[in-house]
């Protein structure tokens, strides 16, 4: 006997497992639906120039241990990372006018170009460790928008509108300070400069042509005198002391040798013949000082003098500080030397104005350090 009750059974629980089956494939495309339409959180990046941040020069090896504990083998603690600091060689402006580095402990960062130029804006935060009679460059409230490092060396600086609010006489001292400041770092050899995300051929207020950058090359605190022959002369850049109180420093200037003498020569000779009369800078140097020779070796440039260029203290013969400085900072500017040995002759050996012995080659990190104690 036929029997057909069995197909109304089977029917319905096909149309069961048809609506479950259903109902799973529309959940899960539910879920999927959702995730796809969740946003993530949005990052926002900035148009160039970028904070493609330069290399500070000997910086940027890894000090941490394979479990990223510190030298010591001690995990770093937030305060620790809060307070260390790095020393800085900033440019500012002195009492008289002229523009000066000066070694500044600032707060470790990673953004090294963009923090020296916070620092050098005025009623910035700067303001407490300005040392007694310095001020700094830039218009207060000046903001830096950004820095882009190009592989030619070009450091793109983008600031502001309130960098505009400056006085026509401190244009150029402005471009010294910044291109100074900035070209302290690993492959920066100039700087451009950006408003508001515009690239400018002329600087604001004075007009000065900026189209092709500004590098050291362009000089700082211009001292040309008047019977100085341009055409058959050439730019070097020479550093004098100065005082304030009792601190003493060093003030770059940019003076004009002879063409074709030898670079070091030449501005050694600067150097002996001191600054323009009239001048707030000092001569370190003795009258009748000579230079003898001069020999670069291995990026440490030896220089030679006759016994005129010693000063007695304490009846020792010894090396006047400030001349030591003078003599270290100018030279360790040209980019193959590193550090200046001081021989005079008749003497086997020179001392300072401590009564130590100058017995190795003295680098400009020498003179930052023993100036900022």
């Amino acid at each position: 006997m036929k029997n057909y009750g069995y197909k109304p059974f089977i029917l319905a629980v096909l149309l069961l497992l048809s609506a479950g089956l259903l109902s799973g494939c529309l959940f899960e495309g539910e879920q999927s639906l959702e995730k796809m339409d969740t946003p993530e959180e949005a990052v926002t990046t900035t148009p160039d120039p970028s904070s493609d941040e330069p290399q500070p020069e000997g910086e940027g090896e890894n000090t941490e241990g394979e479990d990223g504990e510190g030298a010591e083998g001690t995990e770093g603690t937030e305060s620790d990372a809060s307070s260390a600091t790095v020393a800085r060689e900033v440019y500012l402006m002195d009492a008289n006018g002229m523009v000066a580095p000066q070694t500044l402990d600032l707060p470790a960062s990673e953004e090294v170009a963009t923090q020296a130029l916070e620092y050098m804006v005025k009623d910035g935060p700067v303001t407490n460790l300005l040392p007694n009679g310095f001020e700094a460059v830039l218009p207060a409230g000046t903001e830096i928008l950004g820095v882009n490092a190009k592989e030619d060396g070009t450091l793109v600086v983008d600031v502001s509108e309130e960098f505009k609010n400056y006085a026509a006489e401190d244009e150029e001292k402005i471009l010294q300070a910044m291109t100074y400041t900035l070209t302290q770092f690993e492959n920066v050899k100039r700087i451009k400069l950006w408003i508001n995300g515009h690239e400018q051929q002329v600087m604001p207020v004075d007009g000065t042509p900026i189209s092709k950058g500004v590098s050291r090359a362009d000089g700082i605190n211009h001292s040309v005198g008047n019977n100085t022959d341009i055409m058959n002369s050439e730019a070097v850049t020479v550093y004098f002391p100065a005082q304030n109180g009792e601190q003493v420093y060093q003030v770059p200037v940019t003076t004009r040798v002879a063409k074709g003498s030898d670079e070091y020569t030449a501005m050694v000779q600067a150097l002996l013949e001191g600054p323009e009369l009239g001048s707030a800078l000092m001569n370190p140097f003795n009258e009748g000082a000579q230079l003898v020779n001069s020999k670069l070796e291995n990026g440490v440039l030896t220089v030679s003098f006759n016994e005129n260029i010693l000063t007695s203290v304490d009846e020792q013969p010894s090396l006047s500080d400030a001349a030591l400085a003078s003599l270290v900072m100018s030279l360790t500017d040209q980019a193959d030397v590193e550090s200046v040995e001081v021989h005079v002759d008749g003497t086997e050996q020179v001392f300072n104005e401590a009564g130590e012995p100058l017995a190795e080659p003295v680098s400009r990190q020498d003179i930052n350090g023993a100036e900022a104690m």
